[in-house]
């Protein structure tokens, strides 16, 4: 259900007032303030232990100058509101924010950030990143708004005792959707006491639902790998009425209508990402996930959920298209960057964090342990990057078979409206063909009628 407009209002105001209020106006020229995501996994301390190395070094470099962090720590749908709001007035604006690729042009339509073009025509390590991640981060205007930190791949996560204890291959690798559901079934009748799929579904889980597991889906439902079934390029309109949204709702309704998902009740909750890394594959009560190459930051020394026989424990295998056809795998990726807002006070400061934090030593650093994929050539090319954690090279892999979400500015809400499908199908409240129906009206709504019939 939604909450009606007045309502939405008042939280905003509410948010922005609390944001306000713990923030001082003006800005110290001497004193960068750096705002950013943290996990609210009290135990995960990946960004705030990689930060606080990036702040010594900054300091040292920059006698007279502070760092000071400004987190923010929420669920993502929380934190990109949170941020919104702080970037709307000089008062609460940070000097430097961690940005989700996949809202950048919002925010960019919305004024909030400033272009880097300028300080990017200085700096010769620009050179090194890869044209995809550049493209990540570029407005409709042609310019750069942000530094992409990495990018990300998917695939299909799986416990190898539960298979074996299914009578199911520990190398398995899945050619088709059906080859994923049966080994589902399998485990289902065979192993009955552990989850057998988990896959991202409805609203509380917001992005991870829409990219994690229905344009893993989506994307596999083409038939020559390169078409965009979500938004049509050539004619700048998003995709409704496409038998592969329904094919996509499909699968999803059958994890949750034939009990091989988690209860639907754990499956909308806010925190079952959190569940699945940190219990449920750890604790082998998961077979199957289809979750990203980030999973293993979670299990390292000092992170709290350590689990150093991962590697051994658990296979990897690429989510395969509908049907296995070409390219027969896929994958999506996304990533985030670092921008500065348009109203930071101090801007040409926070470039030169930016440039503290992407040397090549303290890029690849953050790859590692971040569980992240190189953006950086000199990187990835990189023996020691490449040997660095179990996982690398099959995640490195994927992005020859990976596609980009359509981050335009209506993106965000379209993916609502994907999380909103997602939902009706979970809890079985709505039919495949309601909840596309239904999506197809948000669609009109939220991509102001930009829209083409398939």
């Amino acid at each position: 259900m939604r909450p009606t407009a007045a309502l939405i209002t008042t939280a905003l105001a509410l948010t922005a007032a609390s944001l306000a209020a713990c923030s001082s106006s003006g800005s110290d020229p001497d004193t960068l303030k750096v705002s950013f995501k943290q996990s609210t996994d009290n135990s995960i301390k990946v960004m705030d232990t990689y930060l606080a190395d990036i702040k010594k070094q900054f300091e040292k470099a920059n006698p007279g100058k502070k760092v000071e962090f400004v987190p923010i720590k929420a669920p993502d749908s929380e934190y990109y509101t949170k941020l919104q709001q702080m970037l709307r007035s000089p008062k609460t604006a940070p000097d430097l924010v961690y940005e989700d690729t996949f809202l950048i042009n919002s925010d960019i339509t919305s004024g909030y950030l400033k272009p880097l073009d300028p300080y990017l025509a200085k700096w010769q390590d620009w050179n090194q990143f890869i044209d995809t991640a550049k493209e990540a981060a570029k407005g409709e205007d042609g310019k750069t708004y942000g530094i992409p930190d990495g990018t990300d791949t998917r695939g299909l996560w799986f416990s190898k005792d539960i298979f074996k204890k299914a009578g199911l291959p520990t190398d398995w690798q899945p050619k088709t959707w059906n080859d994923v559901l049966d080994a589902a079934r399998t485990i289902k009748q065979k192993a009955p006491d552990v989850i057998p799929l988990n896959v991202y579904t409805g609203k509380p889980v917001g992005e991870a639902a829409t990219m994690q597991t229905f344009e893993m889906l989506l994307y596999g439902t083409t038939n020559d790998g390169n078409t965009d079934p979500l938004y049509d390029k050539s004619a700048k309109k998003w995709v409704a009425g496409s038998q592969g949204f329904k094919d996509a709702l499909t699968f999803v309704e059958t994890v949750y209508k034939e009990k091989l998902g988690p209860d639907v009740s754990d499956a909308l909750d806010p925190n079952v990402m959190t569940r699945v890394r940190g219990e449920w594959l750890p604790q082998g009560k998961l077979a199957i996930a289809l979750d990203g190459s980030w999973l293993p930051q979670d299990w390292l020394p000092g992170s709290g959920h350590e689990w150093p026989e991962w590697s051994d424990e658990l296979g990897l295998a690429a989510m395969p298209t509908q049907n296995g056809q070409a390219p027969g795998k896929v994958s999506m990726s996304g990533g985030w960057t670092w921008s500065i807002p348009a109203k930071a006070g101090n801007p040409d400061l926070a470039f030169e964090f930016i440039k503290t934090m992407q040397t090549k030593t303290n890029a690849q650093k953050w790859y590692v342990a971040n569980s992240g994929i190189a953006v950086r050539n000199d990187v990835a090319k990189d023996p020691s990057y490449v040997n660095a954690q179990p996982g690398i090279k099959f995640f490195t892999d994927l992005v020859a078979s990976t596609h980009y979400r359509p981050a335009y500015p209506a993106y965000p809400k379209v993916s609502t409206a994907v999380q909103e499908a997602m939902e009706g199908v979970t809890t079985g409240d709505m039919s495949v063909e309601d909840a596309a129906k239904g999506y197809d009206e948000e669609l009109k709504t939220a991509a102001d009628n930009q829209v083409i019939e398939k």
